[in-house]
């Protein structure tokens, strides 16, 4: 059954291991209809020809996350438009969420949200991650590189909610997050 009222889409972003899959399960239970949207994976469901973004990354691997963007976004505006909540989780850089809510997300609200805990809660916390198929231990210089690359003042000019929730539960991580938007 459809709320009449479109639902809010959340990009949640930051580092491998800064929270967001945790955080978007946690936001969208306070919703009627929620989903969460991994980019992550939908580039997992590639059976043949997935280009992994380490150790190397190629062009291949570019395409393959426009796509996987692509398809979130697209997937964000069917569901929001029949009253759901969704969260898209993505390490994505905060000028191409502008580009992809132009092209599929006009007309609904989009939150935008930074995860910045210190680099060493991420890399902690990337160390005591389960539910991965991999040794995370391989995304730690990228976790580094990917924090020093990203200037939080620039995400919180461009109209980003930077948090860092390394002290927060991840309650008191979703409440900053609706006050936030309670008060846009």
């Amino acid at each position: 059954m459809s709320t009449g009222k479109p639902g809010p889409v959340f990009f949640l972003t930051g580092t491998p291991g800064s929270g967001k899959s945790s955080v978007a399960r946690a936001l969208l239970q306070r919703f009627p209809f929620g989903l969460h949207i991994s980019v992550d994976d939908l580039r997992e469901r590639v059976v043949s020809g997935i280009a992994h973004p380490v150790p190397t990354w190629t062009e291949e691997t570019s395409r393959q996350f426009r796509l996987a963007r692509r398809a979130a976004a697209w997937e964000a505006r069917l569901y929001a438009t029949h009253g759901f909540a969704v969260t898209i989780d993505d390490v994505i850089g905060r000028d191409e969420v502008s580009k992809l809510k132009k092209e599929f997300l006009r007309g609904l609200l989009v939150h935008k949200v930074l995860l910045r805990p210190s680099l060493e809660t991420t890399l902690q916390r990337n160390a005591t991650r389960t539910g991965k198929d991999f040794d995370t231990s391989v995304l730690d210089s990228t976790i580094r590189h990917l924090y020093e690359s990203t200037d939080p003042d620039e995400f919180a000019v461009a109209g980003w909610l930077v948090l860092d929730s390394g002290g927060m539960s991840l309650e008191e991580t979703v409440e900053v997050i609706l006050r936030h938007i309670a008060n846009l």
